[in-house]
């Protein structure tokens, strides 16, 4: 909720109106694709150049739906829930999911998600709402420093939702290849540092992997 107070904040600067931001909450609900939209229209950007941005910004999402869908179905689901149940994957109800899911009966987990997922995205666009009603009692740095909560909250619950090292592993060579991906290749930083800094966790799961093989043939 914090983290939409900042992107509210960002929007009222942006000259989008408040219909227009709510709309964006419940249709495009990922908070980065939706940062990514203002920018491009704040870039006079067309809307081809702007979908685009916007579509490959939540490309990101599909390692994280290819991962919850075979635990969200149960005996009876249907594709269509599925593919309903997909549009709130997010980092909030994925990492949510991920941890309780094994804690709730196959067959009701659709219904958890779809709690989880209507709650979350209900109650941030009533946030944004609120926020824009009251924008004028909240100064500019406020938003500012709401915002940049964004990233720390996706790093922690990333963090403490990875099942594996590997994933550790993957957040921290991310931190640590970013800065100098943006140093040499500042308009590919963010897709460079996802490549290299998946690789590494790839081998670092492999490596992992090689030494419990060895370790269980002795």
């Amino acid at each position: 909720m914090s983290s939409f107070i900042g992107f509210s904040g960002l929007a009222i600067e942006s000259g989008i109106s408040m219909g227009q931001a709510v709309f964006m909450t419940l249709t495009i609900w990922a908070l980065p694709a939706k940062v990514v939209l203002i920018g491009a229209i704040s870039a006079g950007s067309s809307m081809a150049a702007a979908a685009l941005a916007v579509a490959l910004s939540s490309v990101r999402l599909m390692p994280m739906v290819v991962a919850l869908l075979p635990e969200l179905k149960g005996p009876r689901s249907r594709k269509i829930t599925l593919l309903f149940l997909s549009h709130f994957v997010a980092v909030t109800a994925w990492v949510m999911a991920m941890e309780q899911l094994r804690h709730i009966p196959r067959d009701l987990r659709t219904s958890y998600f779809a709690g989880i997922g209507v709650t979350l995205v209900l109650t941030n666009a009533c946030v944004v709402a609120l926020i824009y009603m009251l924008s004028a009692n909240f100064p500019p740095l406020l938003f500012a420093a709401l915002f940049m909560l964004t990233p720390m909250y996706f790093l922690t619950s990333l963090w403490r939702s990875s099942r594996e090292q590997a994933g550790k592993a993957a957040l921290l060579s991310g931190l640590v290849i970013f800065p100098v991906m943006h140093t040499i290749a500042p308009g590919y930083d963010l897709l460079l540092t996802g490549l290299t800094g998946g690789a590494v966790a790839f081998g670092f799961h492999l490596y992992v992997q090689n030494l419990c093989r060895k370790e269980a043939q002795s």
